[in-house]
């Protein structure tokens, strides 16, 4: 009996697995949030909106395939970056990702260009490396946990979302315009005072 037992266990191993994955990635959503200004709810809601906004983008081959849209939603706020040919594409995107759930605002930083190669997505994904880098030295302000501001950056503009209180939006803009390589920061904060 006992071997019948150990026999079904191990059959029953693989199935498990996925559902030992599926707590853990829930587990981790959830510490993730714990650290979020936002409500469980709103993170939720932005990461839906996130990945239904992304799905419209890439239905549309103008869209999906000859531009490049990087799409950030943090508290129902929207932001578009990236490269778009034409104003056409530019208001084709901000309507094409504009019906989304709670989605309050769309800020939309569309540039009217070719899409950029490797190497300036690669410039861009190190600036704002260092700009995250560069947050984790802000001991001086008490209870500030860096992964509460969003850094995104396209052609060397940084844009900053987050909910933060004036004296955070301080030094974390201080800190992303001394950062080699960025030629501007776009604050895109809602304020907790």
């Amino acid at each position: 009996m006992r071997a019948l037992f150990l026999v079904a266990l191990v059959g029953l191993l693989p199935q498990l697995g996925g559902c030992f994955l599926a707590v853990a990635g829930g587990a981790a959503a959830g510490a993730r949030a714990a650290h979020d200004r936002r409500g469980f709810g709103s993170y939720v809601d932005d990461k839906r909106v996130y990945l239904g906004a992304y799905d419209a983008i890439n239905k549309d081959p103008e869209l999906g395939l000859k531009s490049n849209v990087i799409i950030v939603v943090y508290n129902g706020v929207m932001l578009l970056v990236g490269e778009v040919r034409s104003e056409e594409l530019k208001q084709r995107a901000e309507r094409t990702v504009g019906g989304f759930g709670n989605t309050r605002r769309i800020v939309n930083e569309l540039e009217i260009r070719e899409p950029e190669g490797f190497w300036s997505h690669r410039r861009d994904n190190t600036i704002t490396a260092h700009v995250k880098t560069g947050f984790l030295d802000l001991t001086s302000l008490e209870g500030f946990d860096p992964t509460r501001v969003n850094v995104t950056t396209a052609h060397r503009v940084v844009y900053l979302m987050g909910k933060v209180t004036h004296e955070e939006e301080d030094a974390v803009v201080g800190i992303a315009r001394d950062t080699a390589g960025v030629e501007r920061v776009v604050k895109v904060f809602e304020y907790l005072d």
